[in-house]
């Protein structure tokens, strides 16, 4: 598919959208270690096919699926340094007479050793522990013959034993992830926005790595648009409402169909934070009012229902519910400039997390204090330092608290709390 391109609107331009696109940056996967997946998911395939004589030739297709495959992936459930990557595993006609729990089986003796890595059967993947946190979970599937490109079933059986709870599920990944990348074309500023901050991170590792300040090397930027974003920050936000809770969370990939289905490509980060997060709600009430569990399926294949696992519970959905109006109700807030900064930080960090708010807080003060020593900050009209100076578009939906900043004097180092 050809990606379609919009001009969009840089999400670090405008006081709240810059606050939270730092604590996008500060969770995604980094593009090196996203290069450094796509190698280790090929190694692993290549892995299988040569060493083990049951998956040789019998691999149809070995693909990423879920967040990784829509460039949405960020860090994992209550860490800030661990990734977990989905692939797709299509195998061939030895397997069709196998049942689940045998086809998981078999995957995890084909993975049992493989370069001295803890190597782990799920419900319904098998998972590859790295040193260095990244987690490969890897999902056996079987191509429904005669149907749309990679529609499948993957298998689910908890083991050790076969169950008669043991089943294929329907599923098309691939279908969704082809569904997602049309509903939100590449926004040209926000690649840019976030090629630059990329390249400032890349920078700063080098010299201090090195001493030197080396030219970076090219990375490849994988967020492409502001519902993107805004579908990261949402996810964070779950991720850490749910630390401390027991039991299943509200699923990635429901949470990405509502970012598809919400889309208005070229809005600003907050409207796509908004559309999102008020559809979600809004659909949880309706199901709420008909006293039925939230039910979301794949919009190109039905049979494959994201909301198999989760909710429970009506109550488990009025709760994720109520979390989402915490969080429309704090940006709202925010916008109008209700809370003081040192208020404003403390309900960052509630919602996103104390150490990502703090990373992205100092990396703003950073950028705020080598504007200052260069006299290229920008204020709003009330005053209080916005970020550094850059040509601002207004649009007139737009919150009418996102001035443009104007050309400052040279200035001195205001300190961490962005007014």
């Amino acid at each position: 598919m050809t990606r379609v391109t919009v001009d969009g609107i840089d999400p670090f331009l405008n006081r709240i959208d810059a606050i939270l696109a730092e604590i996008a940056f500060s969770v995604q996967l980094p593009p090196s270690l996203h290069g450094k997946a796509v190698d280790r998911y090929e190694a692993v395939r290549n892995h299988l096919e040569a060493t083990s004589s049951i998956f040789h030739d019998q691999i149809e297709h070995f693909y990423p699926q879920g967040s990784m495959a829509i460039d949405a992936t960020i860090s994992n459930r209550g860490t800030d340094d661990e990734y977990d990557l989905d692939i797709i595993a299509q195998l061939g006609e030895r397997f069709r007479s196998m049942s689940p729990i045998e086809i998981l089986t078999e995957l995890e003796k084909g993975l049992t050793g493989y370069r001295g890595l803890t190597v782990v059967r799920q419900t319904r993947c098998v998972t590859i522990y790295y040193a260095d946190q990244m987690h490969l979970d890897i999902s056996p599937s079987l191509r429904d013959v005669g149907t749309l490109e990679r529609q499948s079933v993957i298998m689910h059986a908890r083991g050790p034993k076969a169950s008669f709870d043991d089943q294929e599920v329907p599923m098309n990944a691939y279908g969704f992830g082809e569904w997602y990348i049309e509903r939100t074309p590449t926004e040209l500023k926000v690649v840019e926005a976030f090629k630059r901050r990329w390249e400032d991170a890349e920078r700063r590792r080098v010299k201090a790595d090195a001493d030197v300040d080396d030219v970076p090397l090219q990375t490849e930027f994988l967020v492409k648009s502001n519902t993107t974003l805004a579908l990261q920050l949402i996810k964070r936000f779950r991720n850490v409402r749910y630390a401390d809770r027991s039991g299943r969370m509200p699923p990635s990939v429901m949470l990405s169909y509502f970012a598809g289905v919400a889309a208005r490509p070229g809005s600003s980060l907050t409207d796509a934070l908004f559309r999102i997060t008020k559809w979600i709600i809004n659909d949880i009430d309706q199901a709420t009012i008909r006293n039925q569990k939230l039910r979301v399926e794949n919009p190109v294949y039905s049979d494959d229902v994201f909301t198999d696992r989760w909710p429970d519970t009506i109550d488990q959905q009025k709760r994720f519910a109520a979390d989402l109006r915490d969080l429309v109700r704090g940006i709202e807030r925010a916008l109008n400039g209700e809370m003081l900064p040192t208020e404003l930080q403390d309900w960052l960090r509630e919602m996103f997390g104390d150490r990502v708010v703090t990373k992205a807080v100092d990396q703003m003060a950073m950028q705020t204090r080598l504007a200052a020593e260069h006299g290229r900050q920008g204020y709003t009209k009330r005053g209080s330092i916005l970020v550094p100076a850059a040509a601002v578009v207004v649009t007139s939906s737009q919150s009418s608290a996102y001035a443009s900043p104007v050309q400052g004097s040279r200035h001195t180092y205001f300190g961490s709390n962005f007014k």
